[in-house]
């Protein structure tokens, strides 16, 4: 299982432990430090559409309206951070953020 987050963020962290205290073996992948390629960015934007943009984050906030207006795989190319995070992923499934669906996929609440 790969997550897709940064170190820093307190949900990456979450998941993180959950995953690993329910037997998962997870490979962190630090978005800033390992870039995604750009069909890695592509793969994730089919699976999510615009939501993997996170649009109310800190980053998301302090862009210019003509940045904000990119198509969203140039802003996350350019900015990884405005990804909602994490994404988890193993083989085909995926699921974005850390919410009761993504938990229910991953940790069978």
């Amino acid at each position: 299982m790969i997550l897709y987050g940064i170190p820093t963020c307190d949900t990456c962290r979450k998941a993180r432990k959950s995953l690993e205290a329910a037997g998962h073996i997870v490979q962190f992948r630090d978005i800033r430090k390992e870039p995604l390629s750009t069909p890695e960015w592509r793969l994730l934007l089919d699976a999510f559409g615009e939501d993997l943009v996170n649009r109310r984050s800190t980053t998301w906030r302090g862009l210019d309206e003509a940045t904000r207006a990119a198509e969203p795989l140039d802003l996350l190319a350019s900015h990884p951070s405005l990804m909602k995070r994490p994404v988890c992923e193993d083989g085909e499934r995926r699921t974005i953020g850390w919410d009761p669906t993504a938990r229910a996929m991953w940790l069978g609440e």
